[in-house]
């Protein structure tokens, strides 16, 4: 069995929100600071990767 990989998602604000998209499924709602020298952070529950437009194909 293979996990599937986590989801990135494009994001236009550097303070965003992650809640796991799945309804009752998904993950406490947690908001995360995305670095700006960076670009991009993971969830800590869902290991989605949350990437700055601004940083879009470059991560």
């Amino acid at each position: 069995m293979t996990t599937p990989a986590p989801e990135t998602r494009i994001v236009q604000d550097w303070r965003v929100s992650c809640d796991g998209g799945e309804g009752a499924l998904g993950h406490p709602r947690v908001w995360l600071q995305i670095p700006e020298g960076r670009g991009w952070i993971e969830c800590p529950y869902c290991d989605a990767k949350l990437v700055h437009k601004d940083f879009e194909g470059k991560v």
